[in-house]
């Protein structure tokens, strides 16, 4: 039984058992209220016989009960109604006597409150009131007050239904709801399953649309998308099927996107550092070899060359080891106020030796005196140095490098600035992914391309970005924003 099947079922079931239920309510609740328009009718149609008795007969002479008159009162009642029981009551309510069973009374007075909401309503209304031969049961029951010389000196109280009438009423009526509410119900069942039945399938059928999709998608099908997701019974199913499918194929893509840039990091890092390795091992076996050939000069150079070497290779080491821990979140910064043109001031000053090797001018521009900072001062002077460090690798020999602070109300803007080869546009979206580098001089430059990635990942945890600016042949500037500390 596929999927689809079963849900049907499951709710076909569900609607089945809650028709049954509904439908033993239904004929519990039509009994119970057949039984009351019985009895309300009962009393409508009888409801004037205490009153009608009374304007013959007169239960009470002088104060005194009238024998005669009750039996004729008990006689002339069970005539008119041969399903009552007489009860004369005096004006508290209690039972003086009665035409019922020997016996079969229990009670000795019945509540008055009920006979007087009855005596007083213009338009006789349903009302039951005790039944002295059952305590706690309450009847139908006409009454009437029994005046002497304008006094009042008891009440008549009828019950309409006595037990035996009340009996034969019940099983009557009992029998008769049996069948109609049996009828009524097992015709209303079917009918409301057959209906439930056609609309559950109606509104199921594009589940095998579905089930369909998504077993497509689960065998390789990248492509499998719900279609029509407008007209469909389950848009909102079908909707978030299609949203959850865009993103894994996005995160497959996005990890193969990362499975392509690990292989160029290995590559990359290969290179890297073998390079650096096989330059100091070189000059190393070189010097082993000729140990006792070699001039003192000769003995410099090697050692210079190899320790440049090493220190490139520490610089790529240092350099992978910072980005993963950025990556990896590892790292928070410790935000502290300070002056952005003394750092800017230091990193200048330390760049000079290495910009005059190159006949490269270094040049700070502020417009007015840069306000305070709030960001972490290490973490931003690495930022500024990975930037100092791209733009000397690219600047010519007799070139320009500014550091420019721009100020405004709420930030301080700091860019590096170049007189380089410039950056290619379609370049200019991804030098900031990491193992990346633009080809900004025909050749590939040393190192794995993730100074510009690192100074990506420090600024996010700033809450701010890099920007880059760049014309082939012109030069490139990337620019970044700081929030100035707040005093007060």
């Amino acid at each position: 039984m596929t999927t689809s099947n079963k849900l049907f079922w499951k709710i076909s079931g569900t609607l089945m058992a809650l028709l049954v239920v509904l439908g033993l309510a239904y004929v519990l609740i039509s009994g119970y209220i057949g039984n009351q328009y019985m009895q309300e009718t009962h009393q409508r149609l009888y409801g004037g016989l205490a009153e009608s008795v009374l304007k013959e007969l007169k239960p009470y002479t002088k104060g005194e009960v009238n024998e005669t008159d009750i039996k004729d009162i008990m006689h002339s009642t069970m005539i008119m109604n041969p399903i009552a029981e007489v009860y004369l009551l005096d004006p508290d309510g209690k039972i003086i006597t009665h035409a019922a069973p020997k016996g079969k009374v229990k009670a000795d007075k019945v509540g008055i409150a009920p006979i007087k909401e009855y005596i007083a309503a213009t338009e006789k209304p349903f009302i039951i009131g005790d039944d002295p031969r059952y305590p706690g049961i309450c009847r139908v029951f006409s009454a009437a007050p029994i005046m002497e010389e304008g006094n009042l000196t008891g009440y008549l109280y009828i019950i309409l239904q006595s037990e035996k009438a009340a009996a034969v009423s019940s099983g009557l009526f009992n029998s008769y709801m049996t069948k109609i509410g049996g009828n009524l119900f097992f015709v209303s069942l079917i009918g409301a399953l057959l209906f439930g039945l056609l609309a559950i399938w109606f509104l199921t059928k594009n589940l095998t649309n579905i089930i369909s999709t998504v077993r497509r998608f689960k065998e390789g099908d990248m492509n499998a998308r719900i279609k029509d997701t407008d007209q469909g019974d389950f848009k909102v199913l079908a909707e978030t099927y299609n949203e959850m499918a865009d993103t894994i194929v996005g995160n497959i893509d996005q990890l193969k996107s990362v499975e392509n840039l690990r292989r160029e990091l290995i590559a990359n890092v290969s290179h890297d550092l073998r390079t650096p390795l096989s330059i100091v091992k070189g000059y190393v076996e070189t010097l082993l070899i000729k140990e006792d050939n070699i001039s003192k000069e000769d003995r410099v150079k090697y050692l210079e060359t190899s320790m440049s070497g090493l220190e490139r290779l520490e610089k790529l080491i240092a350099q992978l080891f910072e980005y993963s821990k950025l990556e990896a979140k590892q790292i928070e910064p410790a935000k502290e106020p300070f002056f952005i043109s003394e750092l800017a001031q230091d990193v200048a000053a330390n760049y000079q030796v290495l910009a005059k090797d190159k006949n490269i001018k270094i040049e700070l521009i502020q417009n007015k005196k840069a306000p305070l900072v709030f960001a972490d001062l290490s973490l931003v002077e690495r930022v500024i140095q990975n930037l100092m460090d791209n733009a000397l690798k690219f600047t010519p020999e007799g070139g320009k490098i500014k550091i420019e602070l721009i100020t405004d109300n709420n930030n301080v803007e700091i860019k590096v600035k170049d007189t380089g080869p410039g950056i290619s546009p379609k370049d200019q979206t991804q030098i900031f992914d990491r193992y990346r580098q633009a080809d900004r001089t025909g050749k590939k430059q040393a190192g794995a391309g993730l100074g510009l990635a690192i100074v990506k990942k420090i600024l996010e945890l700033h809450d701010t970005t890099i920007q880059v600016s760049s014309k082939l042949n012109e030069g490139t500037a990337f620019m970044f924003k700081l929030p100035a500390y707040q005093t007060t």
